[in-house]
């Protein structure tokens, strides 16, 4: 079966990213291996359009390299996705732990339909923290090699939610 519309896609990959300045080295950015591949229903992933153009009418045992720009990714960084939130919004009767909350980490949240996200601590500003909530791959280009795991028709769940329900 190859890869189109509403099928369910395996990658086994290694992801290496690049900014935009010349010369810089790619360095890694995340391992999908056979015991964690990476699962998305095609057409209904949320992921970039070129990322999804890219493994089109591949099978299962295809191996695949290519490169996405960051326009192609995801973008360049959004000032607007940059914002403020007061500390005391981050309890530990929400599930929030004091070391959670230093410079750099990552903050499980979820938005307001209840889908979860992350934002980025850019800085502790006291009684508040700047946050990030633009893509941790903005701005980045995305360097892909890789091969396909597993390929197979998407349940009307699957395709209707976007999500794989289970992929074991």
């Amino acid at each position: 079966m190859k890869i189109s519309e509403n099928t369910v896609v395996g990658l086994t990959y290694e992801l290496k990213v690049t900014n935009n300045e010349d010369g810089s080295d790619p360095f890694p950015a995340e391992v999908r291996d056979q015991e964690d591949p990476f699962y998305f229903v095609f057409g209904n992933s949320g992921l970039p359009p070129k990322f999804e153009t890219e493994l089109e009418n591949k099978a299962a045992g295809d191996t695949f390299i290519f490169s996405l720009n960051v326009e192609e990714a995801y973008g360049n960084p959004d000032e607007e996705m940059i914002v403020q939130v007061p500390k005391s919004q981050f309890t530990q009767e929400r599930g929030f732990q004091e070391g959670m909350l230093e410079e750099g980490n990552f903050l499980p949240l979820l938005d307001e339909d209840g889908y979860p996200m992350q934002a980025k601590i850019l800085k502790d500003l006291g009684e508040e923290l700047l946050l990030d909530f633009n893509h941790p791959l903005v701005g980045m280009n995305l360097h892909f090699n890789g091969e396909v795991f597993e390929v197979r028709e998407a349940t009307g769940e699957e395709v209707e939610n976007g999500s794989i329900a289970d992929n074991g």
